[in-house]
């Protein structure tokens, strides 16, 4: 994630949930938010960091960011798959982090699901953009602040297929998040500078 600084002055027309004082969080809507994403270690990390969202602010997540990805070895999934109980201890006292026993034994499991889908597809990012027809999504009538979906049919689908492969926190709200954060579907509203260009 980019360190944040000052939030840029640059009138530019951005969707709403970014709050304009909120530096860090302008540059997560400008520079990682509905950008496609082709990197599986990328893709592992998106998925951890919104598993531990549940029931919090994305803002709460976005400020442990770096905090995060140190105490997660850079979301390597085939170093957290080894993760075992001196690490769980290591992570529970970790204030820097969000501190829950369920998210991170999650996170530990959704490793070794993440192993197994790597060796049957050769990537994760084959899997996963499967679902999208390896497309970008954009809602044909347009995108503004009200319509915002929360879920899709494929949202749903992926859900029903991580959960059948043994993923935690797989909930198609939960997934739906994920895949904007990964680009799978741009959801920026037609006014945004990321839509209009």
């Amino acid at each position: 994630m980019p360190n944040p600084e000052e939030a840029p002055g640059d009138g530019r027309n951005r969707c709403d949930w970014p709050a304009t004082n909120d530096a860090q969080m302008v540059r997560y809507h400008d520079e990682v938010w509905g950008v496609p994403l082709h990197d599986d270690v990328g893709h592992f990390q998106m998925i951890s960091l919104d598993v531990f969202q549940a029931g919090l602010s994305w803002s709460t997540i976005l400020h442990k960011w770096d905090a995060f990805t140190k105490a997660f070895d850079g979301f390597d999934p085939e170093v957290v798959a080894r993760y075992g109980d001196e690490k769980v201890q290591e992570l529970l006292a970790n204030a820097g982090i969000v501190r829950n026993r369920l998210k991170v034994a999650a996170t530990i499991s959704n490793a070794q699901r993440f192993l197994e889908v790597q060796r049957v597809f050769g990537s994760f990012d084959n899997y996963v953009w499967g679902f999208t027809g390896h497309k970008i999504l954009r809602n044909s009538k347009g995108v503004t602040r009200d319509n915002v979906p929360a879920t899709s049919p494929e949202s749903d689908a992926l859900s029903k297929d991580m959960k059948a492969r043994g993923f935690k926190f797989a909930g198609s709200t939960c997934l739906y998040a994920y895949m904007q954060s990964a680009g799978m579907v741009n959801d920026h509203t037609d006014n945004c500078w990321r839509v209009t260009g």
